[in-house]
C-alpha cells in the first residue's frame, strides 16, 4: 500500500473519495488491464502504522496477514487516479533522476516547485526501497515500466496541495527544537527521505529516541522509507538503551506530535492510588512544536483544560476528536483559552489486555504553508492510535524491565540491612545510622534523618514533638560516596515535614523547585505493630541525579526503599525496646530471687540449733521401717530424721558436704513446701524421702546397682519432688492458664518443683553440691531432673509397662544406664505412693488429707469453669471413696508394688501393706453396698406401706 502523510491518508476514506481526473483515464484503463498472478505481501512491520490498520480491528488481518489480494489491489488504484498517477510519476522521477546533494527536502511551496522537485529526482533512493530491494513485491516490478513514458504534468501534480505532498521537515526552520527531548541532546535528526509504498506516515518525521546514524548511502526517516524508524529502532535497540519510561514516552509523542503537525502535544500515565482509584500523572509535560515558542506557552488555565479533556479520554476509554474545543458543551472556555486551543485530539494508549495505561493529547493541527490551525482529521486519528498501541505495548516490556531493576536493587538494600540488623551494636542509634546509610546510595539522597518522637502522656491541647533525631548526610567521591552522622541539635532541623507525618501516620511526598527554595522529599512513618502507633519518621532529602548535578523527585521505588527502611526501624526499635525489658525483667528476677533466698532460708538461729542438735538413731526414728509414719512428729525431729538419712548412706562423707550447708538445706526445703496444703506439704516429702531411703537400705543389691552419685541424687529428689506444690494438678493449672503453664508446657508442677530444688541448692549457704566436680555436678543435676519429672503420673503410664516387662525376666543386666534411669523413676513412683502401704489407720488418715484437696480442686472447676469434675475430685462421691481407693490400687498401686517386689524381694513389705489396705477397702466398699440395699429396701417397704 503507498505510504501517505496524515491528510494524504483522506483520500483512502470511502466517504472522502473523489473522482480522478481525466487527465489519468488512459492510465486508469493501463491499469485495468493488467492481471496481477501474484499478491503483494508485507515484508516489513511499517503496515502496523498504515492508517488502515488497526490492532483493534476484528478485519485486519484480512488486510494484512495473508497479503493483499491483486483484485483488491487494482480497484483501489482504480479508485484513486489521481494518487496513482502522481505516485508513479515520483516513483519513475526517483529511478531515473540524478540523487540529491542535500539529505533534506525543501519545503516546497507551490506546484512548479513541486514538479521541479520531481523532475529533477530530488527524493532519495535507499537500498531497501522499494525498487531495488529484493522485498519489492511482483506488482510493482509491473508497475515500474509504465511510469517512464508518463509525462510529469503540472495539471497533475497541482491536484497534490502542498499539505499533500510534503509535511514540514522536523529539520525546517519551523522546528527549531529537538522532535524528542526540549531538554536533552542524546536525540538527533535524520535525513528526510522518499516516500514508500508501504509505510503509512507523514514525509517529514522525527527519529526515535535512540540516535539512528546515517548509513554511507542515505538514511531512512518515517514516511519516506518502507518502515516507521521510531519503531524499527525500538525493536532493534530492545530494552538496553531505554534509560526510563519518561524517555521512551517523550520519544512517542513528539514522534507523532511532528507526525500529525500538531502545535504542542503532552502525554500522561495512569498512577493508581491506595484506594484503587485512577488518575493521570504527567509524564512528558505540554511541549512546544514548530512555531509555538517557549515563552508562549499555554497558562495553568489551559493546562487545567488540557487535564479535563484527557480525564475525559481516561474515563471512555476512547479517542477523543475535538475539531472545536470551544463548541463542545462538556467544556466551558473563556476567551483566552478559545483563542489558544481550538482543535485537539486524545487518544488513550491500551496495554496488551485493553487497560488504559494512559492518554496522549495533541493541540492545534497548524497548517505548514501558513501556519493556521485546521481539525485534526480521522486518518490522524488512527496514525495516533496506531502509535500509541505500541507505546502501549512497549510501556509494559520498559515498566517490567523498570521494575526488575529496581527490585533487585531493592533485594540487595533488604539483604544489607538485614545483615545490620542481625549484628550486635554499641548503641541503638548506631544501629539506625547503619540501617538508613545502606539506602542512601540507592536512593541517591543527599540527607536522611530518623525523628524519633518524645514519650509524653496525652494532654489536651499539647503539641507532639520529637525527643531526639539520627542525620546523615551524603558527600559523594568520585565514582564512590561517603556518609557521615552529623551531629545536629533538634532545633537546627526542619521538623515540620516530619511533624505532618507524625500527626497524619501516611507517607508524605515532596517535590517542589522554585526560584527562592527546593524541595525534594519523602517523609515515612514507623509504626509499632501492636498499638500501631508511629514510633518514629524516616525522612529522604534531596535527590540528586546520577547523571547531572539537577535534582530529581524521588520517585515511587524509592518511597518503598524508605517503607522497607521503617519496617527494619521498627524492627530495631522493637528489638531496642525488647532488650530493655529483657535486661528490666532480669534484674526484677535478681531482685525476687533474692527477695525468696532471703525468705526461704532458715533464720541462723534456727540453724545453729539444727547443727548443734543431737541427731537420733535410725532406730529410735523407726527410719529403717516400712511403716513409718511422720504423723505426730515434731518439725524439729522432721528436720534431724533428714539429717540422720543423709549421715548413715554417708553422703556427707562422701561427698564432702559442710554440715552447716546441710542444715541450712534441709530448712530451706522444709520452708518451701506450704502449709496451707492438705497433703503435698512437708510431711509428704519426708515420708517419701524415708520410703527411698528404707528401700536403699533394705536392698544391697541396690547399693550395688546405683553409684554413690546415683544415691544422693535420689535423696534430694525425694525430698523436693513436690516443693512449693499448690494443691493442684496439671490439667488445672494448664486449664487455667496460669504462668507455670506457659513456661513449662507439659509436667508444669514438676518442671517448677526441680527449678526450685536448683535455686536452693544454689543459694548462698546452701550449696550442698559445692564439693562435687564439674562433670559430678553436672550429672547430679540431669539425674535430679529426670527423678523429679518421674513422679508425674503421665510419665508413669507411659514407661511401666516397659518396667513390668524387666520384672519378668528371671535375670536383669542393669549396667546399662538407660534400664537405671528406668529403676531410678520406679523406685521415685514407689516411694512417692508409698501411703497406700502405710498401715491401715495411717492410710485412711492419708486417704482423708488426699480427698480433702481433691475435693476442694473440684470445688475450684465447678465455680470457675462450671463443669462437672471427675469423679475422685467431685466432692458429691464422698460414699464412693472405698470404690475409688480399690480402683487406684488396681490400677496403679499393685502392680508397681509387684513388679518391685519380684525383682527385689526386701521389698515385699510394700506389696504386703498394699494388699491389706485394698482388703480394708473393699471391705468398706461391701458395707457400703449393703448400707445401700438397707436403704433402698426401706424406701420400697414405706412406699408400699403408705400405699
Amino acid at each position: 500500500m503507498p505510504c501517505l502523510q496524515s491528510e494524504s491518508l483522506e483520500s483512502m476514506d470511502p466517504d472522502r473519495t473523489t473522482p480522478g481526473p481525466s487527465s489519468a483515464a488512459g492510465t486508469e484503463e493501463s491499469f485495468r488491464r493488467e492481471t496481477v498472478t501474484a499478491p503483494l505481501t508485507v515484508k516489513d512491520v511499517s503496515w502496523f502504522f498504515s492508517p488502515l490498520w488497526n490492532p483493534r480491528s476484528k478485519t485486519r488481518s484480512t488486510r494484512f496477514k495473508d497479503g493483499v489480494k491483486s483484485n483488491q489491489v487494482e480497484a483501489w488504484l482504480d479508485d484513486h487516479s489521481d494518487f496513482t498517477r502522481a505516485y508513479f510519476l515520483r516513483r519513475a522521477s526517483a529511478v531515473s533522476g540524478p540523487q540529491a546533494e542535500s539529505p533534506l527536502p525543501r519545503v516546497l511551496r507551490n506546484s512548479s516547485d513541486q514538479s521541479d522537485l520531481l523532475r529533477k529526482g530530488h527524493h532519495h533512493l535507499r537500498p531497501s526501497s522499494p525498487i531495488t530491494s529484493s522485498h519489492m513485491s511482483p506488482l510493482m516490478y509491473r508497475l515500474v515500466p509504465l511510469s517512464s513514458d508518463v509525462s510529469a504534468s503540472p495539471d497533475c501534480i497541482d491536484r497534490f496541495s502542498p499539505d499533500v505532498c510534503v509535511s514540514r521537515c522536523p529539520c525546517s526552520p519551523r522546528s527549531p527544537r529537538s522532535p524528542f527531548s526540549p531538554h536533552s541532546s542524546r536525540f538527533s535528526f535524520l535525513p528526510c527521505q522518499p516516500l514508500s509504498p508501504i509505510c503509512p506516515s507523514s514525509p517529514d518525521l522525527p527519529l526515535s529516541p535512540h540516535p539512528l546514524h546515517p548509513s554511507a548511502t542515505h538514511s531512512t526517516l518515517c514516511g519516506h522509507g518502507e518502515y516507521c524508524p521510531w519503531m524499527m529502532e525500538l525493536l532493534r535497540g530492545g530494552l538496553s538503551w531505554m534509560g526510563s519510561v519518561v524517555e521512551l514516552c517523550q520519544g512517542a509523542v513528539l514522534h507523532t506530535g511532528e507526525l500529525l503537525a500538531a502545535e504542542c502535544c503532552s502525554l500522561s500515565l495512569v498512577k493508581k492510588d491506595c484506594g484503587g482509584r485512577s488518575t493521570l500523572e504527567e509524564v512528558v509535560a505540554p511541549t512546544a512544536l514548530g512555531c509555538l515558542s517557549e515563552g508562549n506557552l499555554y497558562s495553568h488555565a489551559h493546562l487545567e483544560l488540557v487535564k479535563g479533556i484527557m480525564g475525559c479520554a481516561l474515563a471512555t476509554g476512547s479517542p477523543m476528536n475535538l475539531r472545536d474545543v470551544s463548541g463542545d458543551p462538556r467544556f466551558d472556555l473563556d476567551d483566552d483559552q478559545s483563542l489558544k486551543i481550538r482543535t485537539v485530539l486524545s487518544v488513550p494508549i491500551k496495554n496488551h489486555r485493553g487497560e488504559v495505561v494512559g492518554v496522549a493529547v495533541m493541540i492545534n493541527k497548524t497548517n505548514c504553508c501558513n501556519g493556521s490551525v485546521s481539525a485534526f482529521t480521522n486518518m490522524d486519528e488512527k496514525v495516533l492510535s496506531n502509535h500509541m498501541d505500541v507505546l502501549g505495548l512497549f510501556l509494559d516490556n520498559v515498566q517490567l524491565y523498570e521494575s526488575s531493576r529496581q527490585e533487585a536493587k531493592r533485594s540487595q538494600a533488604l539483604i544489607e540491612m538485614a545483615q545490620v540488623l542481625s549484628k550486635t551494636h554499641c548503641s541503638f542509634e548506631v544501629l539506625l545510622s547503619k540501617m538508613a546509610s545502606t539506602i542512601m546510595p540507592f536512593t541517591h539522597a543527599q540527607y536522611c534523618t530518623i525523628f524519633i518522637p518524645r514519650k509524653q502522656t496525652p494532654v489536651e491541647n499539647e503539641q507532639v514533638s520529637f525527643s531526639n533525631v539520627i542525620h546523615l548526610e551524603c558527600e559523594e567521591l568520585g565514582s564512590s560516596c561517603q556518609i557521615y552522622r552529623r551531629e545536629h541539635d533538634i532545633s537546627d532541623i526542619d521538623q515540620s515535614y516530619a511533624l505532618q507525618t507524625l500527626v497524619a501516620m501516611e507517607t508524605l511526598k515532596m517535590s517542589q523547585i522554585s526560584e527562592e527554595t527546593i524541595t525534594s522529599l519523602v517523609c515515612c512513618p514507623v509504626r509499632n505493630e501492636r498499638s500501631e502507633n508511629v514510633i518514629a519518621v524516616c525522612q529522604l532529602m534531596k535527590k540528586w541525579s546520577k547523571d547531572s548535578d539537577d535534582m530529581e523527585a524521588f520517585n515511587r521505588y524509592d518511597e518503598r526503599l524508605l517503607e522497607d527502611l521503617a519496617v527494619y526501624c521498627g524492627l530495631a526499635l522493637q528489638y531496642a525496646q525488647a532488650v530493655m525489658i529483657t535486661e528490666e525483667r532480669r534484674a526484677s528476677i535478681e531482685v525476687t530471687q533474692e527477695v525468696l533466698a532471703y525468705h526461704i532460708t532458715a533464720a541462723e538461729q534456727e540453724i545453729q540449733a539444727l547443727q548443734e542438735a543431737s541427731i537420733p538413731s535410725v532406730e529410735s526414728l523407726h527410719m529403717l521401717d516400712f511403716h513409718f509414719s511422720e504423723f505426730g512428729l515434731p518439725e524439729d525431729r522432721s528436720t534431724q530424721a533428714t539429717i540422720r538419712m543423709f549421715l548413715d548412706l554417708n553422703l556427707v562423707q562422701d561427698f564432702n558436704i559442710e554440715y552447716k550447708s546441710l542444715c541450712q538445706w534441709v530448712l530451706s526445703v522444709r520452708r518451701g513446701y506450704r502449709n496451707n496444703v492438705p497433703y503435698h506439704n512437708w510431711n509428704h516429702a519426708l515420708s517419701t524421702a524415708q520410703s527411698m531411703f528404707a528401700i536403699l537400705m533394705a536392698t544391697d543389691q541396690l547399693m550395688t546397682i546405683f553409684s554413690r552419685l546415683e544415691i544422693l541424687a535420689l535423696m534430694i529428689a525425694t525430698l523436693n519432688h513436690d516443693i512449693d506444690h499448690r494443691g493442684v494438678n496439671n490439667s488445672y493449672i494448664e486449664r487455667t492458664q496460669q504462668p507455670l503453664a506457659q513456661l513449662y508446657g507439659h509436667s508444669s508442677l514438676e518442671n517448677h518443683h526441680y527449678n526450685l530444688c536448683i535455686f536452693i541448692l544454689n543459694n548462698t549457704g546452701s550449696q550442698i553440691l559445692s564439693g562435687l566436680s564439674a562433670e559430678d555436678h553436672r550429672a547430679v543435676l540431669h539425674m535430679l531432673k529426670r527423678a523429679i519429672l518421674a513422679t508425674d503420673l503421665n510419665v508413669y503410664m507411659e514407661r511401666r509397662t516397659e518396667f513390668f516387662t524387666l520384672a519378668k525376666k528371671s535375670r536383669v543386666n542393669w549396667k546399662s544406664e538407660k534400664k537405671k534411669d528406668l529403676l531410678r523413676s520406679m523406685l521415685m513412683t514407689a516411694s512417692d505412693l508409698s501411703a497406700i502401704t502405710k498401715p491401715w489407720p495411717e492410710q485412711k488418715r492419708i486417704a482423708n488429707l488426699v480427698t480433702m484437696e481433691f475435693f476442694a480442686q473440684g470445688d475450684k472447676e465447678k465455680q470457675e469453669f462450671k463443669i462437672k469434675p471427675i469423679d475422685i475430685m467431685n466432692r458429691e462421691n464422698i460414699p464412693r471413696l472405698p470404690y475409688m481407693q480399690v480402683e487406684y490400687i488396681d490400677d496403679i498401686c499393685y502392680p508397681l508394688y509387684k513388679a518391685v517386689s519380684r525383682l527385689f524381694d526386701t521389698c515385699s513389705p510394700l506389696l504386703d501393706g498394699c494388699k491389706k489396705n485394698r482388703e480394708n477397702w473393699m471391705h468398706l466398699a461391701m458395707e457400703a453396698q449393703d448400707e445401700d440395699i438397707e436403704n433402698s429396701k426401706c424406701v420400697m417397704l414405706t412406699t408400699q406401706t403408705e400405699e
